[in-house]
């Protein structure tokens, strides 16, 4: 159960449990029952059957906000639905019962919204424990055994073969491979992992085989600490106040004062207590928050319905709100500011060779190979003689022949790189990896590979501060090198590397002292801080499930400017809305003090609702348009491969 910042209860589903569908959310089935009834009670045109279908109207509508708000108020707290509750109530006592059902009505609409976006805030987390194989061999007494995961004891002896994935964290005690951890820590390509060094669950795990010793089990590994993490930061935004709730709290007991205040000081001046009972009721009809509880709705589904045909997903009015709050962006490098896809950047050559000689005796043996970087070299040639008798050598490289020439192609260190060593070091300084390239027993160039950015990304992060945003920030998993380099394309001072999914959250957290934070990702590591941050937008078109559930935000496309746009057309938004409630707060500050003084009747006030629910409508909708949302050419297609240009040619002689 979580109490939303309306004061409502709503349930949420535990791990596990299935997620409705919208039909199904209870809150939404009770405003549309109440929806149904109050139309057939007033199209009834009175008698007894209308009464009792607007009745049945006003309990259907109030359930969703009623019970709660009056727990809510036992407890001291005060909220749109406390106003919402005590206005029904007074125009119950007055005998209009239709107000009462139609303010139930629309207060009902607003929280079955609310409700279905909080029962989907958690489906993305049952996505990690999929990355967790079902089953695991372990080495005890000498034998093999097959084991769930679940039944891993510290100690263990993991066996993990090539491509398999890692069950749980550990420390490698026999072999040498290259492992995909980017699932935990995000870096954008396989690293070379060998003798005491750790690994992570979910890792996959690349040619080579592996002796890992298990030292966590599987409920406290890291992928387990991130669904607690996500888990225990999405609680703490639950509890968040709403702007309604804001501009309602110092409304509600001024209102129930103003009230008490006039049957009392009337009641004893003139003696006529039943006539200013009944003018305090009128006033709490007065004060009844019609426009308040359309406010923000209105002017929250006009502008998420605007965003959408733009391409970006806004998970509720909430998620809207804390959009238009940010002043401080951190964006994660790996498939957010870049493309997730490894480009040949750089290849050097020395001797007689030449560059595009290099890039086919590497192009050969990569396509006879399974190696992480195959598909970078592979595109950027297309002159790709046979290779003959390829193998890989475990962490190290691959070997084969070339019309009876002895080739290999492995990191420095496996091949000795003698007059690139130079080189070779200031491309891994620019956060490249790089592999040499030999041919009959002497190196004669190196390929060096990079995720790059995204070619929008530099005109992404200056439109940022175009729209407010005041610091933007790299939070990556990836080394210190490639960050700082790639930070410095994009114009970003402010780099943080080599950061674990908690450390991601804590610097989040950090951020969010001073300012509201939107956190920008797209992998599972980037979880923790998309659920913590004021807002999380996650990269949708190539973000992971958990990812785009997790956030509050998805930017569906593959173009990083959308997010500007976004945050733009959210302050846009937010002006509306806060236009509507000083609308709203107007009308009932005029209204409660002219029924005080009985120069309006119940007529009266209910007809200046009417026509401020249409004004507040009127202006909500203009949040439809897409004024923020700048019409560009297609971006580049990051997800097919195609050659690409070597980007710089360097010969050693």
């Amino acid at each position: 159960m979580i109490t939303d910042a309306c004061g409502c209860e709503i349930e949420v589903p535990v791990d596990g449990a299935p997620i409705p569908k919208l039909y199904k959310v209870r809150e939404i089935q009770l405003a549309a029952v109440s929806g149904v009834l109050l139309v057939a009670g007033i199209a009834g045109g009175g008698g007894t059957v209308g009464t009792v279908l607007e009745a049945l109207a006003f309990v259907a509508g109030g359930l969703t906000f009623i019970p709660a708000s009056a727990r809510a108020l036992l407890r001291g707290r005060l909220s749109v639905g406390t106003l919402m509750m005590i206005a029904a109530i007074g125009a119950i006592l007055l005998g209009e019962l239709a107000e009462a059902a139609t303010l139930a009505f629309l207060f009902a609409i607003s929280e079955a919204l609310e409700s279905y976006a909080l029962t989907r805030t958690r489906q993305g987390l049952r996505a990690l424990m999929d990355l967790v194989p079902d089953r695991a061999t372990v080495r005890r007494n000498g034998r093999e055994l097959d084991v769930d995961p679940v039944e891993l004891l510290i100690g263990d002896l993991l066996v993990v073969k090539a491509g398999e994935r890692v069950a749980t964290d550990g420390t490698i005690r026999t072999g040498r491979s290259a492992l995909d951890q980017s699932a935990i820590t995000g870096e954008s390509v396989p690293v070379e992992r060998g003798p005491g060094d750790d690994v992570f669950a979910a890792a996959i795990n690349g040619s080579g085989a592996l002796e890992v010793e298990v030292t966590a089990r599987a409920g406290e590994n890291s992928l387990a600490r991130v669904v607690r993490i996500v888990e225990e930061a999405q609680d703490r935004k639950g509890a968040g106040q709403r702007l309604a709730d804001r501009v309602a709290r110092p409304l509600v007991p001024g209102v129930l004062v103003v009230a008490l205040l006039v049957a009392v000081i009337g009641s004893l001046a003139t003696g006529d207590t039943s006539e200013w009972i009944n003018r305090a009721l009128v006033v709490l009809v007065a004060a009844s928050p019609c426009a308040f509880a359309i406010a923000v709705p209105i002017t929250v589904v006009s502008a998420i319905g605007a965003a959408t045909r733009a391409g970006v997903l806004i998970k509720g009015g909430a998620a809207l709100e804390a959009l238009a709050s940010v002043r401080t962006v951190a964006l994660d490098k790996t498939g957010t500011l870049t493309r997730n896809q490894p480009t040949v950047i750089d290849t050097l050559s020395t001797g007689d060779a030449t560059a595009d000689e290099v890039l086919a005796v590497a192009a050969a043996l990569e396509g006879r190979s399974d190696h992480p970087l195959a598909a970078a070299i592979l595109a950027a040639t297309d002159q790709t003689p046979a290779a003959d008798d390829v193998q890989n050598v475990a962490g190290s490289g691959l070997t084969g022949t070339i019309d009876g020439i002895p080739v290999r192609l492995g990191r420095p260190g496996f091949i000795d790189a003698g007059p690139l060593a130079d080189d070779v070091t200031r491309l891994q300084e620019q956060g490249a990896t790089v592999v040499l390239v030999e041919q009959d027993g002497s190196a004669i160039g190196a390929v060096a590979v990079r995720d790059e950015l995204r070619p929008e990304a530099a005109e992404a992060v200056a439109l940022l501060r175009t729209v407010g945003v005041r610091q933007v920030v790299m939070l990556t998993g990836d080394n210190t090198a490639t960050a700082r380099a790639l930070a410095a394309q994009a114009g970003i001072d402010d780099v943080r590397a080599e950061l674990l999914p908690e450390d991601k959250l804590t610097a989040v957290q950090n951020l969010s002292a001073t300012q509201p934070v939107a956190m920008v990702g797209d992998g599972i590591n980037d979880a923790p801080a998309l659920a913590s941050a004021r807002v999380g937008i996650a990269m949708g078109a190539v973000g992971s499930d958990v990812a785009i559930e997790t956030a509050d935000v998805a930017l569906m496309g593959s173009d990083l400017r959308a997010l500007p746009d976004a945050i733009g057309h959210a302050r846009r938004a937010d002006r509306i809305m806060r236009q509507n409630l000083a609308l709203s707060a107007a009308i009932l500050l005029t209204l409660v003090p002219l029924a005080a003084l009985g120069i309006l009747g119940l007529a009266t006030v209910v007809a200046a609702h009417e026509i401020a629910e249409l004004l507040v409508i009127a202006n909500g909708v203009r949040a439809a348009r897409r004024t923020a949302f700048r019409e560009r050419t297609a971006g580049p297609v990051t997800h097919v491969r195609r050659p690409v240009p070597v980007a710089t040619v360097t010969e050693v002689h």
